[in-house]
């Protein structure tokens, strides 16, 4: 039982019964029984501890770009990474950032320092913990391409920097997602640049995104990995599934490896449509797709 007299004693900004729908870009998901926006590394210490002593779950988010809250919601405590976290630092090709900031927000600040290396990733829409998590990546860059050590906690409480060789860094994965890690912030190793055309390449990722994906829509990005030898949007569009709908849950008429949000969609809506498409190109074409967003919640 969530003792939240208690939890309101440790944690400065903290709601319950919090609607994760409006926390994740998918714009989905019933209640958290607690969702707190921290501040630093000892708060998030402090709750876990709270959390262990009491027998409560807990999970870390960022700015829930990749994940699906169950219809349910989440039991226990939602421990959000954001605004609270980040703070950022230049020093001349290095840059130094917490966790909780976004990565449109931090390619900002890299631009204005005239640094290059970072243009493919601000218009990922999450932040920059998130993109660590996962080693997100767009037009040929990769997070692992440019960050040189990350500092976390572990499991056991203690917080480490390790060099990003040590983090099993492979496509959309890392250490990470071993579960019990909780990133902090990092540092990334960027070269000097030309600021028009450090502006210039932005740009033109963005409007290759703007041009190519749903983002009028609420979704959670990518629905789908990328399958060697394939890509997932043209298996879904060859299977016909364009614009396949499922209650609010669509296949993008735009783009079909998204799936979008077009009004009141749930969280089965989305499953359901998931399963609809992995079946269905299996049968097609004896291929798996496997799922690149997150279920959380209660089942």
């Amino acid at each position: 039982m969530l003792d939240r007299e208690k939890l309101s004693a440790i944690a400065r900004n903290v709601s319950f019964d919090e609607e994760m729908s409006k926390h994740t870009t998918f714009r989905i998901g019933g209640a958290a029984d607690a969702f707190v926006n921290v501040e630093n590394a000892l708060e998030i210490e402090r709750i876990i501890h709270f959390c262990t002593e009491t027998d409560v779950p807990y999970m870390i988010m960022g700015n829930g770009s990749n994940m699906l809250v169950s219809d349910k919601g989440i039991r226990g405590v939602v421990i959000h990474i954001g605004s609270g976290m980040s703070k950022c630092r230049i020093e001349g090709e290095d840059v130094y950032a917490d966790s909780g900031i976004l990565m449109s927000a931090l390619a900002k600040k890299i631009l204005e320092a005239n640094l290059t290396g970072f243009e493919f990733a601000g218009g990922i829409p999450g932040t920059l913990g998130g993109g660590i998590y996962m080693n997100a990546g767009a037009y040929g860059g990769e997070m692992k391409d440019i960050i040189e050590n990350v500092t976390f906690i572990c499991p056991d409480g203690m917080i480490k920097t390790e060099t990003a060789d040590k983090l099993d860094f492979s496509y959309r994965h890392s250490m990470f997602m071993q579960g019990g890690y909780i990133i902090l912030s990092c540092k990334i190793k960027l070269k000097k640049g030309d600021y028009d055309e450090i502006k210039s390449a932005m740009d033109d990722f963005n409007s290759r995104r703007n041009e190519k994906q749903p983002l009028n829509f609420p979704s959670a990005g990518s629905t789908f990995k990328r399958p060697e030898g394939y890509f997932a949007g043209k298996l879904i569009q060859d299977a016909g599934l364009m614009g396949y709908s499922i209650g609010g849950a669509q296949v993008s008429e735009k783009h079909a490896g998204f799936v979008v949000n077009k009004g009141g969609a749930t969280a089965k809506d989305v499953l359901n449509l998931i399963e609809h498409i992995q079946k269905t190109v299996r049968e097609k074409f004896g291929v798996d797709l496997e799922p690149e967003v997150r279920l959380i919640g209660e089942r």
